[in-house]
C-alpha cells in the first residue's frame, strides 16, 4: 500500500505511533474517527491511518460494498505495517472490525499493545456468535473502550466470556458502539470521546519501554 493512502496526525519524532483501521461501514475520516485520531496525536503519539480495500474502492465508485474477505483484511493490515517505518513503540488496533482484525495478527507482529474501540464481541441480536476464540490467549497487553450500551457486547454479556488476563476492559458509560450516550444519561458525545481518548493515552504511555 503506497504511503500516499494512509492518513497521519501527529509528530513523525513521536515515541509512540498507533496504526488505526476503520469499522465495518464508514471510513478512516469518519467523525468518529477523525474525533480519535486528532484527539489522540501530538508530540507523543503519532496516529496512522488507512482504508481496507473495499472502503478505498467506495471513495472511487461511490457505491457501498461488503467488508473484504478475512484473508484480504490481513493482508492489508500487514501491507500497512512495512510503510509505518520504525519506532519505539507500536500500537495497532481500530474501530469494531478494525480493531477485531488488529487483535487477529497483533501477537504475531509483536507490537507494544492493542487498542479496540467497541470490539464487535458478537453480530447485535445474536450473542451466541462470539468472536473471542483468539481473544482468550492474547499475549499482547491490549485495551478494549466498550460503550455500556453496546449491541455487539454489554456487559452482562462479556463478564461470561473467558478472556486474556492480558486484555483491559474500559467501559463508556452509557456509550453505543460509537460511544454515544442517550440524553437521559445526562452525558455527551463530546463528554464520552474525551473520556475514550484520556484513556488511550494513559494505556500507550504505560507501554512505553
Amino acid at each position: 500500500m503506497p504511503d500516499n493512502s494512509l492518513l497521519v496526525n501527529g509528530s513523525s519524532a513521536a515515541p509512540i505511533a498507533l496504526v488505526l483501521a476503520h469499522g465495518a461501514g464508514a471510513p478512516m475520516d469518519s467523525p468518529f474517527m477523525n474525533s480519535i485520531a486528532e484527539g489522540i496525536a501530538g508530540a507523543e503519539v503519532r496516529v496512522v491511518r488507512f482504508e481496507f480495500p473495499y472502503m478505498a474502492a467506495r471513495r472511487i465508485r461511490g457505491k457501498r460494498s461488503a467488508p473484504d474477505r478475512e484473508e484480504i483484511l490481513i493482508a492489508s493490515w500487514r501491507g500497512v505495517l512495512e510503510n509505518v517505518g520504525k519506532v519505539s513503540t507500536l500500537a495497532i488496533g481500530g474501530k469494531s472490525l478494525g480493531g477485531r482484525i488488529a487483535s487477529m495478527i497483533v501477537d504475531q507482529i509483536g507490537a507494544a499493545g492493542l487498542v479496540c474501540l467497541g470490539y464487535p464481541f458478537h453480530p447485535p441480536g445474536n450473542p451466541e456468535r462470539t468472536r473471542i476464540k483468539h481473544l482468550e490467549d492474547l499475549r499482547t497487553h491490549a485495551v478494549i473502550l466498550q460503550g455500556t450500551r453496546d449491541p455487539f457486547g454489554r456487559p452482562d454479556e462479556i463478564a461470561h466470556y473467558r478472556l486474556s488476563p492480558n486484555i483491559q476492559m474500559s467501559w463508556i458509560e452509557d456509550g453505543d458502539h460509537s460511544f454515544k450516550p442517550t440524553k437521559r444519561s445526562g452525558r455527551t458525545e463530546v463528554q464520552n470521546l474525551a473520556d475514550a481518548i484520556t484513556r488511550m493515552q494513559r494505556f500507550l504511555a504505560g507501554l512505553k519501554p
